[in-house]
């Protein structure tokens, strides 16, 4: 899917969106497409001890998931435990691992990745337009890698995650 003069905003054909930001909005020689997704994430508790992570993530590799996001950390609400967060699975066989490990698909987080070309301050602009939605963010977890950058967003409803889907829309 290329983007086109003038355009800025595509729908993707499994219904993703892409958000096109032309060379001279980001001083570049290139168009950098924004993709923004909502993903479906599944939680576990895990063992606080060595290996409690490892055993989980093994489960869902032998059914195959290649996972775009893991987030892990203790619940110090319950200590020796901690929670693992994962996305995405796919397919009947990775659910089924998963919920055979204890996964569950997560009803009350609702998640969208953002994901595209990096820049210094993007970050900071992908949370103000979540700001000025009205939105207050659950969670945010980013990273980037060489000149890419993934963003996974949490919100508190269904609602909210179109809203900041919506909002992202619209940094073009």
């Amino acid at each position: 899917m290329n983007c086109e003069p003038g355009t800025s905003i595509l729908l993707g054909h499994d219904g993703t969106f892409i958000v096109c930001l032309r060379s001279t909005d980001i001083n570049s020689d290139e168009d950098m497409k924004l993709k923004i997704t909502r993903a479906v994430v599944w939680a576990a508790d895990i063992e606080d001890r060595p290996g409690g992570l490892a055993e989980k993530l093994e489960a869902l590799a032998k059914a195959g998931a290649n996972l775009d996001f893991i987030l892990a950390r203790r619940a110090p609400e319950s200590p020796g435990m901690g929670v693992v967060f994962v996305a995405p699975l796919k397919g009947a066989k990775q659910m089924r691992a998963a919920s055979d490990a204890g996964f569950l698909k997560t009803e009350t987080m609702h998640a969208v990745c953002v994901a595209g070309t990096n820049r210094p301050g993007f970050g900071s602009e992908i949370t103000a337009a979540i700001a000025a939605a009205g939105l207050s963010l659950r969670g945010c977890s980013a990273i980037a890698v060489g000149p890419r950058f993934v963003s996974y967003l949490a919100l508190d409803g269904a609602q909210e995650a179109d809203r900041a889907i919506r909002a992202l829309r619209r940094l073009s």
